[in-house]
């Protein structure tokens, strides 16, 4: 039994079930003991990996895009270059690397990064030495100025609540503990179903409220978000809570405080919450769709091309992995935000 699990099993002994969105927050942000606060969750000795870490490809197309979009903007002499849970900074250097010849925008550009983990702080001051960068706990810090915002694989990890309907009962699930284990337990709620239909469906004010004062910075001071992450472009029921440890899934209740816990983005959920805050949503594209209309394939035949035998082969798996439909290209969707009145940033069309 971890010592977050007691400190939970406390919580529901005084307070009755858990909500989930409670659970998870425990969980990855515990001060003591969340799983954030407590290891580098990257690479292979971690939990999982990320596209920025599987192929710089990523982050230096990731980069070229901010850049095209500072200059849609008027090319402002001051901004923020906002970036929310930059994992180990690598995506951040890869996007810097690729806009070092963009006139202007390197001068131009404020780095901010909004991490609460200070494992991972100490990896990015590392990674990003030699860049005025400027740390936040929450979003609430940030400038009230021109702002390009990146959220790669952000969104997953923040809270959701899971609800159940049976016929015309609607129940949330929460956690419980009945003897030696935790386990998830039904309680009855007001709570209306916006899907339709029976069975598991998940909400997430978190991420509303979250994409709300977002969308009103951009809206406010100028500017635009992209925003990356695994999930469903349309609203959907579904149970999609998961843990991951040690690069395999494993119950969400088995190891609190050790274990990642995501969901799947609700993509329409997220851009209606940009919208209710002044901003605007453009369409949605697969990420596989989106790294190649922003040159995937000619930058990865360059690179390739310097370089052979073992380390072509792990190139070329890396742009594999993060771009063909099979693997991270179809699950993981790509969203971009601008200001009220901009035009849709390239390579995005209106819906």
């Amino acid at each position: 039994m971890t010592e977050l699990d007691k400190i939970i099993r406390a919580m529901i002994e005084l307070d009755g079930p858990m909500p989930i969105d409670q659970y998870m927050a425990l969980g990855l942000g515990h001060p003591l003991h969340g799983y954030y606060m407590t290891r580098d969750p990257l690479g292979a000795a971690g939990d999982f990996t990320t596209a920025p870490e599987i192929s710089q490809v990523f982050g230096e197309l990731v980069g070229v895009w901010v850049a095209q979009t500072w200059q849609q903007m008027g090319s402002p002499t001051a901004f923020s270059l906002v970036e929310l849970g930059p994992g180990r900074g690598t995506l951040m250097k890869d996007g810097m690397r690729a806009t070092r010849k963009v006139p202007g925008f390197q001068e131009a550009a404020q780095v901010h990064m909004v991490e609460t983990s200070p494992v991972l702080r100490a990896a990015q001051k590392e990674t990003l030495a030699g860049y005025d960068v400027n740390w936040h706990d929450s979003i609430a810090t940030l400038p009230l100025q021109p702002s390009l915002i990146i959220a790669n694989e952000f969104f997953d990890a923040i809270p959701i609540l899971q609800f159940e309907q049976r016929g015309d009962q609607v129940s949330e699930r929460r956690i419980a503990c009945e003897g030696d284990v935790l386990e998830l337990v039904l309680t009855e709620t007001p709570q209306r179903n916006p899907h339709g239909g029976a069975g598991v469906f998940e909400l997430s004010p978190a991420r509303t409220s979250i994409a709300m004062a977002l969308g009103a910075l951009i809206n406010s001071h100028r500017g635009a978000a992209l925003v990356i992450d695994y999930g469903h472009r349309k609203s959907a029921m579904g149970d999609t809570l998961q843990a991951m440890k040690s690069h395999s899934y494993c119950s969400i209740l088995e190891t609190p405080g050790q274990a990642d816990l995501t969901s799947h983005v609700d993509f329409e959920a997220l851009a209606r919450g940009f919208v209710s805050g002044g901003a605007q949503a453009h369409c949605i594209l697969t990420q596989g769709d989106w790294l190649r209309a922003m040159g995937m394939d000619i930058r990865a035949n360059a690179l390739a091309n310097k370089l052979s035998g073992p380390e072509l082969v792990a190139f070329q798996s890396g742009i594999e992995r993060i771009a063909d439909d099979n693997q991270m290209g179809q699950l993981f969707k790509v969203l971009a935000v601008t200001q009220s009145g901009m035009a849709a940033p390239y390579p995005f069309g209106d819906a």
